[in-house]
């Protein structure tokens, strides 16, 4: 794992040093162009992600003690949800649980990302290229963390036993590759970065209901606990938001953003214990 990483550090730097003086494209460039200027977008886009948690400060620190505490919170009843979860699963369509499947991998991803980048480079708009580029770099970097973090903390899969507190670091087994979940990661990314374009509130709303069925399917299938659901929604906005604000700089057409943060709130009731989290 040390070696894959840094092999990508230096392919990234590399890359990144020979294509970030290309200068912005003009409305009458050849698609060529565009492609360039938007490939060194990606690169510059996954790099200032990375680098955002050495600027965080007042706020962002607030913030990160919230998702802390809120995580903290989930994981006192990651047994009794699993459980809850999976017993709900043969009472759900399976087309739905297909698509949660699907949706969520990685080569499924990748295409429906590119189709909408290549679409956005061939009509020339500026505005869906933007979108094209927020969704490939957005993928890729907190793709590639959810791959490390998996190998790194070896947490235990719920199914065949295993608990909550079952840690392997390092393990090849697939049943220690719990945290975080990578259908989660891919599929909210994908729909929190896509609901950035639009400013109808029923439309963005749709977008995140149909990202939420990857991460509600795990659930169900016992492939993840609660928490690893909850932290790869975390990341996943973490990730999006630290790229589209890095964009706002390479495009001219910002999508309109509410100066709002992550929050948890914990509700309880009789006989019930809920956790939300708004953003």
């Amino acid at each position: 794992m040390v070696k894959i990483l840094t092999t990508f550090l230096c392919v990234y730097l590399i890359s990144f040093n020979s294509w970030s003086q290309i200068d912005k494209p003009d409305k009458d460039a050849k698609i060529w162009d565009l492609v360039k200027y938007d490939a060194a977008s990606m690169l510059g886009g996954v790099g200032y992600a990375y680098s955002r948690p050495f600027h965080w400060e007042g706020d962002d620190l607030l913030t990160l003690g919230g998702v802390a505490a809120g995580t903290f919170l989930l994981y006192t009843v990651d047994d009794e949800t699993s459980n809850f979860f999976r017993k709900q699963n043969e009472d759900i369509p399976g087309l739905i649980k297909d698509y949660g499947w699907y949706y969520g991998s990685p080569q499924n991803n990748y295409a429906i990302t590119g189709a909408v980048y290549i679409t956005a480079v061939l009509t020339k708009s500026e505005k869906w290229r933007r979108t094209g580029v927020l969704l490939i770099s957005s993928s890729s970097a907190a793709g590639f963390l959810q791959q490390l973090a998996k190998t790194v903390t070896g947490r235990a899969r719920p199914g065949e036993g295993r608990k909550k507190n079952d840690f392997r670091p390092f393990s090849k087994e697939a049943g220690y590759h719990s945290f975080p979940s990578g259908h989660t990661v891919l599929a909210v990314t994908n729909a929190y970065a896509l609901a950035k374009h639009f400013k109808n509130p029923w439309i963005k709303g749709g977008i995140y209901a149909v990202g939420m069925i990857p991460p509600v399917s795990r659930l169900w299938e016992g492939a993840h606990w609660l928490t690893d659901v909850a932290l790869s929604v975390a990341l996943s906005i973490a990730t999006v938001e630290a790229i589209d604000h890095y964009l706002d700089k390479r495009y001219e057409t910002p999508y309109p953003r509410k100066k709002n943060k992550m929050s948890w709130n914990l509700k309880l009731g009789p006989g019930m214990i809920g956790i939300s989290s708004t953003f």
